[in-house]
């Protein structure tokens, strides 16, 4: 039996009982028929109260939270809440669902690197992501719903966006005036934008500086062609003594000679560029690249100045060992072109507290003011370029040292104080250094003599 007919037969059931009740009371009052009325009337008036009472029951659960479970009950009112408290456990499931999908969705929004930004048909904000916010300064809390000109000021993104020809991608300067912003605006649905940003300022730089860098690499080598071409014209066409025709060859030879340098600098920076990373389980003595790249600077110098070495040589390093001397030897080399006749240079090894080691080149140069160290190890940068290609430099080498000490995990850091000379130093990580295995003091052999015994001549 279905719960409408159940209900139904109860109600039937008080009916007659109520009805039977009011009979025998009325044979006894001698009214049968008036009190059979109303026993019946009062068994319907129980009824409908005891259903009133379930109904409220229902209504004030529906007026509420509906946290809790529907009251249970038997019959209509029972049904009738069982099934409302299913569909809103249903909606209350789906919208759950529908919730966490959205934040899924905006959260992966906000882990994007470009900035994204929702603009409703007013142009003000509905939502954007953390890198939008740093784009244009907004605060994606506060600035919600505000009007996203009255807080963008830049003019060129105001004028873009009240144009509405959003064909193209825009260019300005970020509010903070530090970076410069692309960005792309795309409609939807009822009038509404989609925005779109995305930092170039290192892109932009990096385009600057390959321009700069071709334009460099074409101007430094136009020169000694230059140079080479007219010496040939010159042979070519002019009777030239013995004595001329020596001075010109060897004007030819140097110039030849410095466009081979500049070939070989660019080569190497082209191949640390395009190579893996140096191994870290090939250990090359710090002793033997010290020597070598002290004893080249020795005949660069030609005993011009005073070349030693300070600190114990007993450590070795991994990596990759042409790279390694390529970068100390570019460090003494600068610091011999860059020193005066009777200069001092110091090529020192250190092995800080923290592990860290410390190839260090000190000169007692001119020096470098302080507003020329951040771009120093650009490629071609020279603080003066007329006395840098006098010395026969090739504009590469401290980028060439500044690539090498990356590639092994380090840096290189630059001191100068002008007029009192620069300290170069490549510090590598304590995973590339070691103390050596084999070093002398280890070996049970006398430690070799380190200052006075490479010292090229004191002037």
């Amino acid at each position: 039996m279905s719960k409408p007919i159940t209900r139904a037969f109860f109600a039937v059931l008080a009916l007659a009982a109520g009805a039977a009740g009011g009979l025998l009371v009325g044979r006894w009052t001698n009214t049968p028929v008036l009190m059979s009325l109303v026993g019946a009337a009062s068994a319907v008036a129980l009824v409908v109260a005891l259903d009133a009472m379930r109904g409220e029951k229902l209504m004030q659960w529906l007026r509420g939270t509906q946290a809790t479970a529907a009251p249970p009950d038997a019959g209509v009112w029972g049904e009738l809440g069982y099934r409302i408290e299913k569909a809103l456990r249903l909606r209350e499931r789906n919208l759950a669902e529908e919730q966490s999908r959205l934040q899924q969705f905006l959260a992966a929004i906000d882990a994007s690197p470009n900035g994204v930004m929702l603009l409703d048909e007013f142009d003000r904000i509905d939502w954007c992501n953390r890198i939008c916010a740093e784009h244009f300064g907004l605060d994606p809390q506060r600035d919600r719903l505000q009007r996203v000109t009255n807080l963008v000021r830049a003019p060129t993104f105001v004028a873009f966006l009240q144009a509405g020809r959003f064909d193209q991608a825009v260019e300005f300067n970020a509010p903070d005036g530090r970076s410069t912003l692309q960005v792309i605006v795309r409609p939807y649905e009822q009038s509404m934008k989609l925005v779109l940003s995305r930092d170039i300022t290192e892109a932009r730089r990096t385009d600057a500086m390959r321009r700069d860098f071709v334009a460099n690499v074409s101007h430094e080598i136009r020169t000694p062609l230059t140079v080479l071409s007219g010496f040939v014209e010159t042979m070519a066409q002019l009777p030239l003594n013995d004595a001329e025709r020596s001075r010109v060859l060897v004007l030819m030879a140097q110039q030849a000679q410095r466009m081979q340098a500049l070939v070989a600098d660019l080569l190497t920076l082209a191949q640390l560029e395009g190579s893996p990373r140096p191994p870290n389980d090939r250990w090359v003595p710090v002793a033997a690249l010290v020597n070598r790249a002290v004893a080249d600077g020795q005949a660069l110098s030609a005993g011009r100045h005073r070349l030693q070495v300070q600190g114990e040589l007993d450590a070795e390093l991994a990596g990759a060992e042409t790279e390694l001397f390529s970068a100390l030897v570019n460090l003494v080399s600068n610091a011999v072109r860059y020193t005066p006749e009777g200069g001092s240079i110091d090529v020192q090894w250190r092995l800080r507290e923290d592990g860290t080691g410390e190839l260090a080149v000190s000169d007692t140069g001119l020096g470098i003011a302080r507003e020329h160290l951040p771009r120093l190890a650009e490629r071609f940068y020279r603080v003066d370029g007329s006395r840098s290609r006098d010395t026969g430099g090739t504009g590469l080498g401290l980028a060439i040292v500044k690539h090498v000490a990356q590639r092994h995990g380090g840096e290189l850091d630059i001191q100068s104080q002008v007029g009192k000379g620069s300290t170069f130093r490549v510090l590598l990580p304590p995973l590339r250094v070691r103390l050596a295995l084999h070093s002398p003091a280890v070996a049970g052999q006398p430690a070799p003599v380190q200052a006075s015994a490479v010292s090229a001549s004191t002037n």
